[in-house]
């Protein structure tokens, strides 16, 4: 890409990941074209996503740090290296100075003939805390770029097809001479009668105006699985954008965005409750009813359990995305410190006091004071 990709995304060089995927999702859903209908909004999408792909990828990132660059074509090397270890050739940013003063290379005008996937969609999912538990089938609509219907994809309209470029001969470039530094050059350039595609549209379809390709609502099936978590992206193959010269369809992302619970917390697999008990259930022990995902369970309280302990309820907590079963529940009791008592409470109070060997006295008495103090593990 042209533009810096990290001031594209505003993020630092010393970002780290989580602070580029952040300025990414924030960015993208801003610019959206199913959200954001102002002019060069699809524009600023499409650098937004581009700055991504390379801060995203470890290997481009580190490519475009030391050379600026991280796509170069060059000279030399196998598939996937070039002369010297680099990818792309004989060195990250050659091409853009060749072409600087040749005019560009004829490979990149090849590429303009050559099949090319279409571009990749984001969707923002939101899911309850529930639904994430569960999982859920549900569909989903969003504006994509299509094969017009009118032409097939061909851009020519229907009982016509395109023609070889007369200017270039197909080949997507011409040959062009040049003054250079170096004396008089013949060079190559995208040929500007077909734009370097190599074939021309001599009767464009009323359609789609010649690009064979029309905007167009699209609705997919979406198949949740249990146990997302908030941030978590699926792949939907070929649910993207039409690809140009027969290339293949985009692919689809969807990111999920979970909302909280009210009772539980989870991280990951695990589910985490504060469970509320009274003195008389702590001290005495007792089998109460406790909220779980999958429904109400029993839990049994120990005599003499005190306040912050947690109990584990083995495979009552969320799915394991990667895995076979569900994680646990854990939960944490507190036990309540009653604010008001009324008289017989207190006579009662008084006489465990009595009982226990301490000195029972009133509301602010050294006994009630130590038993608060306890409760609360000061």
């Amino acid at each position: 890409m042209d533009k810096n990709p990290y001031d594209v995304l505003g993020v630092s060089k010393d970002a780290s990941d989580a602070d580029i995927k952040r300025a990414y999702r924030k960015l993208s859903k801003k610019y959206h074209p199913d959200l954001n209908h102002e002019p060069g909004a699809e524009e600023k999408f499409k650098e937004v996503n581009d700055a991504y792909e390379i801060l995203s990828d470890p290997q481009k990132k580190a490519q475009y740090d030391q050379f600026g660059s991280t796509g170069a074509q060059g000279f030399g090397g196998g598939a996937g290296q070039g002369f010297g270890g680099f990818e792309g050739g004989f060195g990250a940013g050659f091409d853009d100075i060749f072409s600087s003063f040749f005019g560009g290379g004829a490979a990149n005008a090849r590429s303009r003939t050559a099949p090319r996937q279409g571009r990749d969609l984001q969707y923002e999912m939101n899911l309850t805390f529930e639904e994430a538990i569960f999982g859920k089938t549900t569909e989903i609509e969003y504006t994509r770029e299509e094969d017009c219907d009118t032409c097939g994809g061909t851009g020519a309209k229907p009982g016509t097809s395109p023609v070889t470029c007369s200017h270039c001969g197909g080949r997507g470039f011409v040959q062009v001479e040049r003054q250079t530094p170096l004396g008089r050059i013949m060079t190559q350039q995208e040929c500007d009668v077909c734009n370097g595609t190599g074939k021309e549209i001599k009767e464009k379809c009323t359609t789609c105006h010649g690009s064979g390709h029309v905007r167009k609502k699209h609705v997919v099936e979406v198949k949740v699985p249990a146990g997302v978590e908030d941030g978590n992206q699926m792949r939907l193959q070929g649910q993207g954008e039409a690809g140009t010269n027969g290339g293949p369809y985009g692919d689809l992302f969807i990111v999920f965005n979970v909302a909280p619970s009210d009772t539980f917390k989870r991280d990951g697999s695990e589910i985490y409750l504060e469970q509320p008990i009274s003195f008389v259930q702590a001290t005495l022990g007792a089998e109460i009813p406790v909220k779980t995902v999958h429904g109400d369970v029993k839990l049994k309280i120990p005599a003499g359990t005190q306040t912050g302990t947690t109990f584990r309820l083995r495979g009552k907590g969320a799915p394991k995305l990667h895995g076979a079963g569900n994680g646990d529940e854990r939960v944490t009791v507190k036990v309540q410190i009653p604010k008001n008592l009324n008289k017989q409470q207190k006579i009662a109070l008084k006489a465990f006091a009595e009982a226990s060997g301490d000195e029972a006295q009133d509301d602010e008495g050294n006994f009630l004071e130590r038993l608060v103090k306890a409760l609360k593990n000061e």
